[in-house]
């Protein structure tokens, strides 16, 4: 079985309470000259790479890493034989912008399947709309810069209405909107199921919990299953 690979960053934010520094990420941590490294190990197999990019949703805040949706997906993989290696590249607090600018070096390695998993705290924080579609936009740019056959996977978010529902609305059609542009795969609501439910979320009624993990990663397996099945297995998931 496969082990999911985590980037690990020295960087200095603030946080919002939905942008916290996850309490049970634990990792040994080497300095490079871009403040970034690969922790736990290489990849040193011929599999293909699925390179989650997010925020603290993927990063997994506030729990074990191997309960976050990155790592389930592992799982899934794992048991079907496919030969893929995930990597966890969530990074609590991330804006759009903050990931438009390490994403440069986070492409340094090959990468098959990008999961774009970013937008939500940019919402929370009332970022200009267009400026959220900018930086998406100008990542998706760069992931086919590095590599044209590199396969991209937005992922869709909703916010609360607190900056109003104009605000609320456009922010909403930002997802759709760019994946139908750049045709790439789009998960319409990477929450579907999870978000507004107690249940399912920690006490600051915003990050998921095991539980709510787990439906998260079926809502991501919906889209991902036809970029990673061959095509005849993919039609027998569908049925």
């Amino acid at each position: 079985m496969h082990k999911v690979l985590k980037f690990s960053y020295f960087l200095a934010v603030f946080f919002l309470l939905s942008c916290g520094e996850n309490p049970k990420e634990k990792e040994v941590e080497t300095t490079t000259e871009q403040g970034t490294t690969l922790a736990d190990e290489e990849i040193v197999d011929d599999n293909k790479v699925i390179l989650f990019f997010g925020n603290s949703l993927t990063a997994a805040y506030g729990l074990d890493t191997e309960d976050g949706f990155p790592n389930l997906i592992q799982q899934r993989l794992d048991s079907l034989g496919l030969k893929y290696t995930v990597i966890n590249s969530g990074l609590s607090g991330e804006t759009t912008s903050g990931g438009l600018n390490r994403l440069d070096w986070v492409l340094n390695q090959d990468v098959d399947v990008f999961v774009l998993e970013l937008g939500a705290n940019d919402g929370l924080r009332g970022i200009p709309l267009k400026e959220t579609r900018n930086n998406l936009q100008e990542m998706i740019d760069l992931v086919r810069s590095k590599n044209e056959y590199t396969k991209i996977v937005l992922a869709g978010m909703q916010i609360p209405p607190n900056m109003g529902q104009a605000y609320t609305t456009e922010f909403r059609n930002i997802f759709p909107s760019l994946a139908e542009k750049n045709d790439v795969y789009l998960i319409p609501f990477l929450l579907e199921g999870v978000a507004g439910n107690p249940e399912l979320n920690l006490e600051d009624g915003i990050h998921p919990t095991a539980e709510g993990q787990q439906i998260v990663a079926e809502n991501v397996w919906d889209v991902l299953k036809e970029v990673v099945l061959p095509v005849e297995e993919t039609e027998m998931a569908l049925d």
